[in-house]
Parts: C-alpha cells; structure tokens; sequence
C-alpha cells in the first residue's frame, strides 16, 4: 500500500433510517414498506469511512448526543480505524437522515441534524488535525460559517481542502477562494452557478475554485480548471441496488488516493471504481469497499 495520506472530515454524523419501498407515497397516501434499517451515514462520516478504507489515516471532526445513536456512530468510526480525539458530544440528539430507497435503487433523503448544527466554531483540536493533515474534506451538512472558518484556517496552514456542496445552498463568494477541489453533481453544480446546461455550470466554477469534479452519475464525472474542460471519466457499468452514499464513496476513495500521492486521473478512477461497487450493495456506510477490492476492480 502507498503511504496513508492524512485526512480531516469536518462533517456531519448522522444514524440513517432507511426503508425500502415500491415508490414514493403520494401526497397523504400510506404505503408498505418492503425492509427498515438503521445505518451509520451522514456525508461527513461516510466519507471519513470511504477514506479510511481506501487506506486514508482519518481524523474526524464532527458533533453526536450522548445517546443511543451516537454511541454506535462512535463504535463504527473506531471500527474503521478513524480517529475520534475531535469528536464533541453535545446536549443536541445526534443526527439522523430518514432515507427512502425504492426499487430501481434512486433514493430520497430528509435529513434532522440535531448535534451536527449545534457547535458554530471550531477549536484547538480541530485546527490541530486540520493543521496535521494533508487534507481537508467539508460538506454542508455543518453551519456554514463553521465549514467556511475550516477551510480558512486549512488555506493558512497550507493544507489542501475539497468541498462538496450538498445540501447545496447559497455560498459566500470569499468561500470559494479557500477551494482546491469542488465536487458538486450536476443538478448542484446548475444551481450553484445560476446556470442550466452543467457543463457551462462546471466550467463557471472551476473560473472561481482550483478543480471542479462534476460527478453525473451513471454518465462519470467531468473536471474542469481555469475556465475549461480537462478531462472525462466514464462510470462503470453496474446494475444498481441503492445509490445511497455513492457519491461520498466517491469523494472519500478520490481524497485518500491524493492524499495517498496517486494524480488526479489515477485517483478518479478509483474514486470511480469505488462508487461503482458501493451501489451494488445496500446502505451507506455499509456499502463501501476496502481497497483491495477497489484495487482488484482497476
């Protein structure tokens, strides 16, 4: 194996309630449901999760209650080797994220975020990791501020960060400057930029950030830098159980291979490999490969 690169998620934690049904209900309707799981998630601890199994050293910094749920989200980091000495229990209930996933495999979310909104800055230990790491992964399931403030204090200690921009929401512009690598889907990229066609979308981005990795699903990603498209990578062709947790398969496999030292090209199409295995497997966290999976795959 390369060098474990080191990496810092500062991100959510939530338990991810998940049923599985035919369809989406309609407006007051009542339906069965075939299956009910409950499953460590939240885009910041599954891609510490993805990272750490894809050989990253990763520290996470995030927020649970000191409750049934985030006594198993700590069990499940400590499982996977992800270090939790900037992990703060709050009065906050630990998140959780109500995920209906119907057949077909597309699923819907709505996510309550109890402990992970309940801290606005970060501390020592956080900006130690940060400063220790030679990467930093954010997401938007954390305030705002706090998520801009990491990424600040990363860009003054020189350590590389990577945003996804989901849920996605109005952003500071200032934000975008403190951005090495933005990975936002499609749909994201469209309303982030104001703009309907996603390649224009991504190239309007990468004008404003370092990398842009547009990811499109069952289409690959698209990257884009300084205004221009540089490179397409195709996904693998699968037949899908649930896409839940694909896409932060995707950032945590494509942040450990970097940090690991691999080139962009090479990390994506790991990051891509590991997507593609992380949908024929239900779950979030649950899915996602080791690397020697991943490795057999390339």
């Amino acid at each position: 194996m390369d060098r474990r690169g080191r990496i810092t998620v500062l991100g959510s934690a939530n338990m991810d309630l998940v049923v599985r049904q035919p369809r989406l209900p309609k407006p007051g309707e009542t339906m069965f449901g075939s299956h009910f799981s409950t499953v460590p998630g939240g885009k910041g601890l599954n891609q510490a999760v993805a990272a750490a199994r894809a050989g990253g050293a990763v520290t996470f910094a995030g927020a649970i209650g000191d409750d049934a749920f985030g006594t198993e989200l700590r069990i499940q980091m400590e499982a996977d080797g992800i270090a939790v000495s900037t992990l703060r229990v709050t009065d906050a209930p630990t998140g959780t994220a109500h995920i209906s996933v119907v057949d077909g495999g597309e699923n819907s979310i709505v996510v309550v975020s109890g402990a992970n909104a309940a801290i606005p800055e970060l501390d020592d230990n956080d900006r130690g990791a940060i400063a220790d790491s030679d990467w930093l992964l954010v997401q938007f399931e954390r305030p705002q501020p706090l998520v801009a403030e990491a990424l600040r204090h990363a860009r003054s200690v020189g350590t590389k960060t990577m945003l996804t921009p989901a849920p996605v929401q109005p952003v500071d512009e200032e934000l975008w400057s403190f951005v090495d690598v933005l990975v936002p889907n499609e749909h994201e990229a469209c309303e982030l930029a104001g703009l309907d066609d996603e390649q224009d979308a991504a190239v309007w981005l990468s004008e404003r950030v370092g990398t842009v990795v547009m990811t499109r699903g069952s289409r690959g990603a698209l990257v884009c830098r300084e205004g221009a498209v540089v490179v397409e990578v195709a996904a693998r062709k699968v037949d899908a159980v649930d896409t839940t947790g694909a896409g932060d398969t995707f950032v945590g496999v494509l942040a450990a291979r970097l940090a690991a030292g691999d080139e962009l090209e090479t990390a994506l199409h790991a990051a891509t490999a590991g997507a593609a295995i992380s949908v024929t497997r239900a779950g979030a966290t649950s899915s996602m490969p080791v690397w020697s999976e991943i490795a057999a795959t390339l």
